[in-house]
C-alpha cells in the first residue's frame, strides 16, 4: 500500500484513502477498466502495477500480502489465476490511462484506467555473444585471402566460404 500524500487526500483521511484505491483495484482485476477521475487513476496505478507484480510471483506469500489489500478471495483468485498469466512476459507497465474529457457536473477530468490486453511487442533489446578474441578474428579474415590463393585446393576453399557466411549471418542478427 502506497505511503499516503501530505495534504489533499483522495478520501478524508489515510485510512480512507487506502480504502478507496483498494476497492478501486478490486474493480480493476474484476473489470478489467473502469471509468474515474483523473487523479484518481493516476494514484491507482502504481498500485495496481505492484500487485499484478506480485501475483506473477504466485506463491502463498505474495497471495497473502495481496489480500491485504484485495479483500474479495474471487478477485484475488482471479488476479491469479487468469491476469497474472496475460502479463507473465511483461515487464511492467500492465496499465493504461485514456483520458476522455470532463465530467457534466462538476468538469471534474476523466480517464479510464484499464488493464493492456495486446501482446508485447518485439521490441525487446536482446544482448548479442561476445565478440570474438582477436586470434579468431585475424583467423578468418586471413581465410579468403588463402582460398583466393593457388595453394589451396579448389575444395577446401569451397568449405571455408560457407563457414564465413554462416559466422557472419550471425554476426549480423
Amino acid at each position: 500500500m502506497p505511503k499516503p500524500t501530505k495534504g489533499a487526500r483522495l478520501g478524508g483521511s489515510p485510512a480512507h484513502q487506502r480504502l478507496i484505491l483498494a476497492n478501486m483495484a478490486t474493480q480493476l482485476f474484476q473489470h478489467g477498466r473502469i471509468r474515474t477521475t483523473e487523479t484518481k487513476a493516476k494514484r491507482l496505478r502504481p498500485l495496481a502495477e505492484r500487485l499484478i507484480t506480485k501475483a506473477k510471483k504466485g506463491d502463498i506469500h505474495n497471495r497473502r500480502l495481496v489480500l491485504t489489500v484485495v479483500k474479495d478471495k474471487g478477485v484475488v483468485h482471479h488476479l491469479f489465476t487468469e491476469i497474472a498469466p496475460q502479463f507473465a512476459e511483461r515487464p511492467g507497465g500492465y496499465t493504461r490511462i485514456t483520458k476522455i474529457g470532463q465530467r457534466k457536473g462538476d468538469a471534474a477530468p476523466m480517464a479510464i484506467i484499464e488493464l493492456v490486453t495486446e501482446p508485447l511487442r518485439g521490441t525487446t533489446v536482446t544482448r548479442t555473444t561476445a565478440p570474438a578474441e582477436p586470434a579468431e578474428v585475424e583467423a578468418e579474415e586471413t581465410a579468403p585471402k588463402e582460398a583466393a590463393s593457388a595453394e589451396v585446393p579448389a575444395a577446401e576453399a569451397a568449405e571455408a566460404a560457407p563457414a564465413e557466411s554462416a559466422e557472419s549471418k550471425k554476426a549480423e542478427s
